[in-house]
């Protein structure tokens, strides 16, 4: 499937959604190898989070990889300019 630069942008934030979870959780939950370690629920809970992160990343690179090679452009490039446009998106134009 082709995708355009927004299309690669809107991936890497969802990407960087699910990591934030991941983060929340391993926060919440605290080390797993504290005194009583987590709950069988909350390492279920904790390796979903974790799994859904790292496979919406793979698939962000690969469609970078794509998009890259279908514009004919370097890959850190394009890289770069997603990570730019999701962390730094351009402000929204004020109503009139």
């Amino acid at each position: 499937m082709a995708h355009t630069l927004e299309d690669l942008v809107n991936m890497q934030q969802t990407a960087d959604a699910a990591h934030a979870r991941v983060l929340e959780l391993g926060k919440a939950y605290g080390p797993p190898s504290q005194d009583g370690g987590w709950t069988e629920e909350q390492t279920e809970t904790y390796n979903t989070a974790w799994k859904k992160w790292r496979a919406q990343a793979q698939e962000v690179q690969a469609a970078v990889t794509t998009y890259a090679k279908d514009e004919g452009k370097p890959r850190y490039e394009v890289e770069a300019d997603v990570r730019k446009k999701t962390r730094h998106p351009a402000p929204e134009p004020a109503a009139a």
